[in-house]
């Protein structure tokens, strides 16, 4: 599993630091807040990666937009099969 970063991890990464901020007001000790917060990061960044992972699974190539079958090595197997 690679946790590669994306363009979208900003926003990620900002919304987690405003989470801290918001368990620093609650009297939270800064260490605990810090650790929840990296806790948070970890764990959004695992579930869509594993979800990413499982979708490509699931999807594959895609669809075919004729018939709706999962596309296999480039080819529909319902609608590109030669006609006899």
């Amino acid at each position: 599993m690679q946790l590669g970063f994306e363009k979208r991890d900003i926003i990620l990464i900002a919304g987690v630091l405003f989470f801290m901020v918001g368990l620093l007001g609650v009297g939270l000790n800064p260490v605990e807040a810090i650790g929840i917060s990296i806790a948070i990061y970890f764990g959004i960044k695992i579930f869509v990666g594993r979800r990413k992972k499982f979708l490509d699974q699931k999807i594959g190539e895609g669809f075919c937009a004729e018939c709706g079958e999962k596309i296999i090595g480039k080819k529909c197997p319902n609608c590109d099969i030669p006609k006899k």
